[in-house]
């Protein structure tokens, strides 16, 4: 993988005309601005960081990071209309909750400043606020996938560990897991906020109330990683199906380990480093792919994840 992005970024630079000799044509210095829905406790979201800074680099761009603190969704409006007003050269943003994010999108657009989608929401959505396009993981699709193998393994009741209740995704993630085994989704989904402690207690409250439970979906690193130490402060690990979204180097050795069954890749490096390369054509030549891309999802699992492991958390 770093040597296929390594390959990959040196053919854009010289495509681009960014590393020529004397004489060449030199870099725009255009500005981009991505705005995540993430609050700044969720280090997934570090692979993304790492993509910009690097896309930044290779291109000649300046890529900036904003997000809500905590995630309050209505500061992430607010940071987008922010962003807007700056007049950048280029948005990327998530679409964590359309009702409360087409206002400022639309807005931007409206300025004429080229939007790109990532992450969250749907092409659908992307496509209704006037972006350029999306770059992104269906999230039902991922979830129903999900649910799919645990079926397969057995799985008959779950838990999902959803700790990011306010953005609609989340909640297809585990719409899609329960679609998948055949039964409706309920009390199966729990709130478990974002404090480590917090949810490793309501994990294991959970499972104490529910002993019959036989399958866990976590969301991402955020309950992935207090869930792992649920399970084993219950003498449970490695005894129920556990799949997760996303990656982190805990999470691969949980695979390692065998207490985690996968990890669903949706290879954030791509959502970050493809929309500035896609923003920086469309400035400087006005080129623009004709498709969206899906970037995932993809299964990490025992038998592959040597493959990732070491670049989790920093392009994986």
């Amino acid at each position: 993988m770093l040597k296929l992005v390594k390959k990959m970024s040196g053919a854009i630079a010289i495509a681009l005309g960014l590393t020529f000799a004397a004489g060449s044509v030199q870099a725009a210095g255009e500005k981009y601005i991505l705005v995540s829905h993430a609050p700044d406790s969720d280090s997934w979201w570090n692979t993304i960081k790492n993509a910009i800074r690097e896309a930044g680099d290779h291109l000649g761009v300046e890529v900036v990071y904003r997000n809500p603190p905590t995630g309050d969704l209505a500061d992430m409006a607010r940071i987008i209309e922010q962003s807007a007003a700056s007049r950048p050269d280029g948005i990327i943003t998530t679409i964590a909750d359309y009702d409360v994010l087409k206002g400022p999108i639309q807005k931007a657009v409206k300025r004429g400043i080229p939007v790109i989608a990532i992450n969250s929401g749907t092409p659908d959505q992307a496509r209704s606020l006037g972006a350029l396009m999306y770059v992104g993981q269906p999230e039902y699709d991922a979830g129903y996938g999900a649910g799919m193998k645990a079926k397969d393994a057995g799985v008959t009741k779950f838990l999902c560990v959803n700790h990011y209740m306010t953005n609609p995704a989340s909640v297809e993630r585990c719409q899609g897991f329960a679609d998948a085994l055949g039964v409706n989704l309920g009390g199966q989904m729990i709130d478990s906020g974002q404090d480590p402690t917090g949810i490793q207690n309501k994990v294991q409250a959970y499972l104490r109330s529910n002993p019959d439970t036989n399958g866990i979906l976590t969301l991402g690193p955020t309950s992935a990683h207090p869930t792992l130490r649920a399970l084993s402060n219950m003498g449970k690990s490695g005894k129920i199906f556990f799949g997760t979204f996303d990656l982190s180097g805990e999470i691969a050795q949980g695979i390692k380990d065998g207490v985690i069954n996968f990890g669903i890749d949706q290879q954030p490096y791509l959502q970050g480093y493809v929309p500035v390369m896609v923003l920086t054509l469309y400035n400087r030549y006005g080129v623009l792919p004709g498709n969206n891309v899906n970037s995932g999802p993809g299964f990490v699992t025992k038998a592959n994840v040597g493959l990732v492991e070491k670049l989790a958390g920093e392009y994986r």
